[in-house]
């Protein structure tokens, strides 16, 4: 069954040996965050981690690490945690045909247990905050789901947008936030402002496991991230009204924080660790006021470690990257054969492809990049051929070590969009961006001598599947 809310997922991930309790005393700072950065090192099967035992907090209950391993994102979808990579993109991109599947409304929501309103709103009694790199400006809220909706549409159930912007905590009741211009939410402000007025806005924390990876998805405008989430589960995604703002937020949500985003205000923000592994320095960003706060009894805390990969970050918008990335790209060319961008959020992009003449692959790469995500991210496509896989690098650096001629095959275009946070874009939000073709030249490219290739053996596939299978049985 999927999980409804994020303890319903911490109690699976206990059973299945994925959570660690650390019941010693810790210091908030640099403990937790350590700790979390620490797991990341561990590599796969690291568990998910939980502090109710922190200096200086009465009863704080912190949860970090929870889709920060390959075990862990298998168990969010519902499949056994020894599932491969190429696996569980596998099944992302089936159920993503099932889209979508509308959303089930339900009462009584558990976060409507306690409420701070107005003047009495204080985000500090209710969250144990805390500093999660050395670098950062404050403290930071960044795993939550951010609800906005079209101001000129706001019946439009599609066009509610639920992301995942990063949020720095500037008072008791005064967030600042970061919206990148090529998502959905900076679109909304855009014209809440044109319009002279404040965007209502709503931020939970503490979500379902499988609401945290789609908040992270590219999707398009008017596509519902709930129908998505309910595709994806494999059955409704259940949601709640929000009093405040009359926004759908998850139902299952620890903390619910409701406000607006003041029209035509800024504040500076940052810096702060990126998922880019670098800081992004400070600069002056929309306020948030918050006017209602909602909470569970006893929340829990989940926060999000963010640095040099791999990182929670990575696992979480691994696949959801990757499975948009394919659909939009097989829609048009449905020679792709699959999409590797889990690397930096698809800041470089590898994809195998067949060919149908000579510069196909080119053709597939330059298309990627003006994909909606492509557009602020991709900088660096590899094309490999069909029998390559994307996700075992070796084979890629195989291809780039035995294809590519530099002259010919590797293209740089000038002066192209990227999100302000890459720290090789110069200024912020300019890059070149470069195309990679590691594929095998087809006619009219006679390019090359690579007329006998050696292949694998005819029983390769089935005894990879065979040795995996034994490996895990090992394991257990």
């Amino acid at each position: 069954m999927p999980y409804d809310d994020l303890r319903g997922f911490l109690d699976t991930l206990e059973k299945e040996g994925q959570l660690l309790r650390v019941t010693e005393e810790v210091l908030p700072e640099p403990d937790l965050a350590a700790a979390a950065n620490a797991a990341g090192r561990i590599g796969e099967g690291a568990p998910a981690l939980w502090f109710d035992n922190v200096k200086g907090f009465t009863d704080a209950r912190i949860a970090l690490n929870v889709h920060g391993s390959w075990a862990n994102h298998a168990l969010a979808l519902g499949l056994p945690r020894h599932t491969p990579v190429k696996e569980q993109v596998a099944e992302f991109a089936r159920r993503w045909d099932a889209f979508p599947i509308a959303p089930e409304r339900r009462e009584d929501a558990p976060w409507r247990e306690n409420t701070q309103e107005g003047e009495d709103v204080d985000l500090f009694s209710v969250l144990p905050l805390f500093r999660l790199n050395d670098g950062d400006g404050g403290f930071y809220l960044d795993k939550a789901a951010v609800v906005s909706r079209d101001p000129e549409d706001p019946g439009h159930f599609g066009k509610q947008n639920v992301g995942t912007y990063r949020l720095q905590v500037i008072g008791r009741n005064r967030l600042a936030m970061q919206p990148v211009p090529v998502h959905d939410v900076a679109l909304h402000l855009r014209k809440a402002e044109e319009r002279g007025e404040d965007l209502p806005i709503a931020v939970t924390l503490g979500n379902d496991p499988v609401m945290a990876i789609v908040a992270g998805m590219p999707m398009g405008y008017d596509q519902s991230e709930y129908e998505m989430a309910g595709a994806l589960r494999g059955a409704p995604a259940p949601i709640a009204t929000a009093p405040f703002t009359g926004f759908d937020v998850p139902w299952g949500s620890e903390v619910v924080i409701e406000g607006v985003i003041e029209s035509r205000k800024r504040q500076i923000e940052g810096p702060f660790g990126e998922f880019t592994g670098h800081y992004s320095g400070g600069r002056r960003m929309p306020v948030i006021r918050v006017e209602r706060v909602s909470h569970r009894t006893n929340p829990v805390f989940e926060s999000l470690y963010l640095g040099m990969p791999w990182t929670e970050c990575d696992y979480l918008v691994g696949p959801n990257t990757c499975v948009p990335l394919l659909k939009q790209l097989r829609a048009e060319f449905p020679e792709v054969q699959a999409v590797n961008a889990m690397y930096t959020h698809g800041l470089l992009a590898v994809i195998s492809t067949k060919k149908r003449y000579g510069g196909f692959a080119k053709a597939v790469a330059m298309r990627a990049m003006t994909t909606p995500h492509g557009l602020g991210y991709i900088t660096t496509v590899i094309v490999v051929d069909e029998d390559v896989d994307p996700f075992d690098l070796p084979q890629v650096m195989w291809a780039m070590s035995s294809k590519v001629n530099p002259a010919a095959d590797v293209v740089v275009l000038p002066n192209l969009s990227v999100v302000e946070l890459a720290p090789a874009a110069q200024p912020a939000g300019i890059t070149s961006k470069m195309i990679i073709d590691a594929t095998t030249p087809v006619h009219p490219d006679e390019r090359g001598n690579f007329s006998t290739p050696t292949k694998d053996l005819p029983e390769t596939k089935e005894w990879t599947a065979r040795l995996q299978r034994l490996i895990a049985e090992s394991r257990r």
